[in-house]
């Protein structure tokens, strides 16, 4: 959030990620990088369980209906933008107000507070005015993180089996590929999401920046081509990670869960 900043103040700017880090403990304190986690917590568990709940359903569906046998990546890319929907709705909101206490002097010190700000100055849309770009996001997002899983999947795990070392490998790379490739519209959506002032004063825009063309253009007016890629190094770091122990830990529960039906498991 801060690295995608098109204006900070002159006491945020940051030249790396790791300098980044060490700069807002030093000056803010060692728990501001955490500011928001709470709020990312309430919406992750049932955002999280929607997701892979659709995607599994939809997988085995459109499977059946597209390859007959084995593994459609169309199915595996249709299936991933289906569950998206459903996890955006509950997670949006809370990346709102994540991203509002995330900035750099930020007036919000709670998530609750945010909230109520939020909602008493702009209203519930506040919450989903960057729905449509966090959908235009992570639908191609999703598409290219579970297709580049499921295809890692085949080659390094074919028999589908429950292999930790695999699912943390497949899931790690798939999700560093799919972030790089869609930080351009992260740029946007952290815009819309956090009314940046400073931004949008500099660009001539009075009132509130909605949309998403407005969003592009605004990061171009401002920045040029390299605004659309501010922050990449710091989200392949964050969704890295982030996409391996997703995986591992889901695969884990659906092995521990299911166990007694492996033997009918189908390869795919």
């Amino acid at each position: 959030t801060r690295m995608q900043s098109l204006n900070p103040d002159p006491k945020a700017h940051y030249t790396s990620v790791y300098g980044a880090l060490k700069k807002i403990i030093r000056t803010e304190g060692f728990w501001r990088p955490l500011r928001g986690l709470n709020v990312m917590m309430m919406g992750a568990g049932p955002a999280h369980a929607m997701y892979f709940a659709c995607y599994e359903n939809m997988k085995r569906t459109l499977n059946a209906v597209f390859h007959h046998q084995g593994n459609s990546h169309l199915a595996n890319g249709i299936a991933g933008s289906m569950a998206t929907l459903l996890h955006d709705a509950v997670m949006n909101p809370a990346e709102v107000v994540k991203q509002r206490m995330q900035m750099y002097n930020s007036p919000h010190r709670s998530a609750l507070s945010c909230i109520r700000t939020v909602w008493g100055t702009e209203g519930l849309g506040a919450f989903y005015r960057s729905y449509t770009t966090q959908l235009t996001m992570n639908i191609p997002f999703q598409s290219i993180h579970f297709i580049t899983y499921e295809f890692l999947q085949e080659q390094i795990n074919p028999y589908r089996g429950y292999n930790p070392q695999s699912h943390i490998i497949s899931g790690g790379l798939a999700g560093a590929l799919a972030a790089a490739a869609t930080t351009p519209l992260d740029v946007c959506k952290t815009l819309l999401n956090t009314q940046e002032n400073m931004a949008l004063n500099l660009a001539n825009i009075s009132g509130r920046l909605s949309g998403m063309a407005n969003a592009f253009r605004t990061v171009y007016q401002l920045n040029g081509l390299p605004g659309y890629f501010k922050g990449v190094q710091a989200r392949v770091i964050y969704q890295m990670p982030s996409t391996a122990i997703s995986w591992s830990v889901y695969e884990f529960f659906k092995y521990f869960l299911t166990k007694h039906k492996l033997e009918n498991r189908t390869p795919y």
